[in-house]
């Protein structure tokens, strides 16, 4: 398979959340027809995750699970170069001394590359393209992820200010009911977002983005996710989301969400709500924090978890609320039903 694949500047490409224009989707569908051979997969409104697995194959993800393409064919030197290609085109340099890059193209398109010898079995890529259109909670409810009465309790915690914790597995819709809820929030506030990799998209006019950065070559220039949410705290946010707590950054959006930043939200990664404290408390530890601060701080920030599944069928649903719990200074959470 021959793979022609020119890399063309793009200038500066749009943050996320400036609004669902006519332009955008332009400039999404145009980022989608520049990604080569892998085009014709990513056109396709459906999918959200393309896979290219070296030699192994490509698979493709509609919503019901990566399925296998046979019809992919590329050998190891043509993966190597789509990879080089779309690294390159998100900014970034990828080679054996970097084997491991992760970019955001124009449009919102990720793109997660490894070489081997550490993708042992030949070039990895793993793509996640962001829907065209915004999804509101209106549309998660026709969907199936949760009823009417819960949508309308969703609406009522943004507009109360409630701080919320969105958990789940990875893939389970955590960015997109995150995002379909602040899209409720009034146009009078400004929300300051903070990911590695910027992929929410809020329909709200006051909304600035923060991405973390990678170091360069020589190692300097990086700047994450703890830093940029101490940053936020100078921009006069009237929320703070940071898309998702992985480590240090965990003490910093605690700190600032007990300091008076109501309406402020997280994602974490967890396989189950009763998962969650013992995921809070090694992030904590991460940042130097005992249990019982973990405890404390969790407690008096954090008013309800939102937990998220994705059954065999793909279907995403808010599977269960919790809300946290000071057990003689671990961290504990009871199931709730606050909308009945």
């Amino acid at each position: 398979m021959a793979v022609p694949f020119i890399v063309q500047p793009r200038g500066n490409p749009r943050r996320a959340g400036e609004g669902d224009t006519r332009a955008e989707r332009g400039e999404a569908m145009t980022a989608r027809a520049d990604l080569g051979p892998l085009a014709p997969y990513l056109s396709d409104d459906a999918v959200t995750d393309v896979f290219v697995n070296g030699t192994s194959g490509l698979f493709v993800d509609r919503g019901s699970g990566p399925e296998h393409d046979p019809t992919w064919r590329a050998s190891e030197r043509e993966v190597r170069d789509i990879a080089t290609a779309l690294i390159a085109r998100g900014g970034r340099h990828i080679d054996d001394a970097t084997p491991c890059v992760d970019v955001r193209l124009a449009g919102g398109v990720r793109i997660h590359a490894v070489l081997p010898p550490v993708a042992t079995s030949g070039t990895s890529l793993s793509i996640r393209v962001p829907r065209l259109a915004r999804a509101n909670l209106d549309d998660l409810c026709r969907g199936g992820a949760f009823d009417e009465g819960v949508r309308a309790w969703l609406t009522r915690v943004v507009l109360a200010r409630e701080n919320v914790l969105v958990t789940g597995a990875a893939g389970t819709g955590k960015t997109t009911l995150l995002a379909a809820m602040l899209a409720h929030t009034p146009e009078n506030e400004r929300i300051v977002t903070i990911e590695d990799v910027a992929e929410l998209r809020i329909a709200h006019p006051h909304h600035v983005s923060l991405e973390a950065r990678q170091p360069n070559l020589e190692g300097a220039g990086a700047i994450g996710l703890a830093r940029l949410v101490r940053e936020s705290l100078r921009m006069r946010p009237d929320r703070i989301v940071v898309g998702e707590c992985r480590g240090e950054e965990v003490r910093e959006l605690l700190t600032a969400l007990n300091t008076g930043h109501d309406g402020g939200a997280g994602t974490l990664h967890a396989s189950g709500l009763d998962d969650v404290p013992a995921r809070l408390e090694a992030l904590g530890a991460l940042a130097g924090m005992d249990d019982h601060a973990v405890a404390r701080q969790v407690t008096s920030a954090i008013g309800f978890v939102l937990h998220l599944e994705r059954d065999r069928t793909g279907r995403r649903r808010l599977a269960r609320v919790g809300r946290f719990t000071d057990a003689g200074g671990r961290l504990g959470i009871t199931e709730a039903t606050p909308w009945e």
